[in-house]
Formats: C-alpha cells, sequence, structure tokens
C-alpha cells in the first residue's frame, strides 16, 4: 500500500509540473515551485526535495528536456519545456484525473 501512496503522489506531482509548464512554457525549478504555490492560492508546496527528484525522473522519462540558461537575475539555471511526449503524455493524464475527480465527486455527494 505504501508503494502505491507514494506512487500516486509522485504522479499528482508530475502532473503539476507537466500542467505548469504546458500552459506558463519554459520555466526554471524556482519558476514552477512558485506558479504552482500562487494558482493554488498557497495551499500547495513543493519542497526542493520533492521537485527536483520529480524533474529528473520526468525527464528521464522523456517527458520534459532541459537547457542551461540565465534567470532574469543573471543566475545559471536550468530550463525545463515539455516535450511533444510530454504533451501527449499529459493530455491522457488529464482525462484520467477529471475521471478520477469526477468518480470521488460522486461518491462523497452520496456517501
Amino acid at each position: 500500500m505504501a508503494s502505491s501512496k507514494q506512487d500516486a503522489l509522485q504522479g499528482t506531482l508530475d502532473l503539476l509540473i507537466l500542467t505548469t509548464l504546458a500552459t506558463r512554457g519554459p520555466l526554471h525549478g524556482y519558476g514552477i515551485v512558485t506558479h504552482i504555490q500562487q494558482v493554488s492560492d498557497d495551499i500547495l508546496r513543493v519542497e526542493e526535495g520533492s521537485l527536483y527528484p520529480a524533474l529528473h525522473r520526468i525527464e528521464a522519462a522523456k517527458l520534459i528536456s532541459s537547457e542551461w540558461g540565465l534567470s532574469t537575475t543573471n543566475r545559471k539555471v536550468k530550463i525545463y519545456k515539455l516535450t511533444p511526449a510530454g504533451r501527449k503524455y499529459l493530455a491522457a493524464e488529464e482525462q484520467r484525473w477529471g475521471q478520477l475527480t469526477l468518480a470521488v465527486s460522486k461518491i462523497l455527494r452520496f456517501a
């Protein structure tokens, strides 16, 4: 059960990262975290210890790519962007997520 819970948490973080890159375009890690935090009204906070392993995992799956660039403060940062495979994966995951949240909503409404 613990492995399944861990997979679900990783899958959710992956979905948040991919969605952020799809809507905002290429970003560095801090930009991704800031966007997730702002859009969720500070409810969701992604820690560095979770973000970077997720970015490495998603990049290894070829859903995102990265290159070195400069931030607005002239610091060297890794910029991440969605790949075509990442867009396809995101579309499928958004559909699956929609079905899951609809099912949970139904249960909560009629329980």
